[in-house]
């Protein structure tokens, strides 16, 4: 898997240093397994201008094929990364919530709490994870085997979907 991998944690109390990042740990554990360059990792407060723009960043400068986040995907009023997420897209790729959502529903009732959002900026993925190292890893590996081909497709190095006659 050669793609170029963004991590941003959305946190307050690990931005401030008062929680480990462990969910970003899992990220890279499992993306850099699996042949992924991790080209940038951060932690930013639950702010949706900061998000926005650090995701901003690191679609068109940083160049990311990919940027994953997590945490600020639930219920609270300090959880923005979708509104953010969205705010940044050009087009929204539902599928990797929705394929999130009905397969953590099988491990629990709260995963029908996500609001996690996925999308395309410019010619970058972008995929809200949650904010459990638990859940994290179990997301990943629901979406990855679909992650290569969609970024194929986007940076316009991919073929068809279907196979020819």
């Amino acid at each position: 898997m050669n793609i170029k991998v963004a991590i941003l944690t959305v946190s307050d109390k690990g931005f401030r240093g008062e929680r480990e990042d462990l969910s970003g740990r899992v990220i890279v554990e499992k993306m850099t397994s699996l042949g992924a360059e991790i080209v940038h990792q951060e932690i930013v407060p639950d702010e949706l201008d900061i998000i926005s723009q650090r995701l901003r960043h690191l679609a068109d400068e940083i160049d990311a094929d990919l940027i994953l986040t997590t945490g600020g995907t639930g219920l609270s009023p300090r959880d923005v990364t979708p509104e953010a997420t969205r705010a940044v897209i050009d087009r929204e790729v539902p599928g990797f919530a929705e394929a999130m959502r009905h397969e953590s529903l099988k491990v629990t009732p709260h995963a029908m709490l996500s609001r996690a959002a996925s999308g395309i900026r410019k010619q970058t993925l972008i995929i809200n994870l949650p904010g459990s190292p638990k859940a994290v890893k179990e997301c990943l590996d629901v979406i990855l085997p679909a992650i290569p081909h969609g970024i194929e497709i986007i940076r316009g190095r991919g073929g068809e979907c279907a196979p020819t006659k």
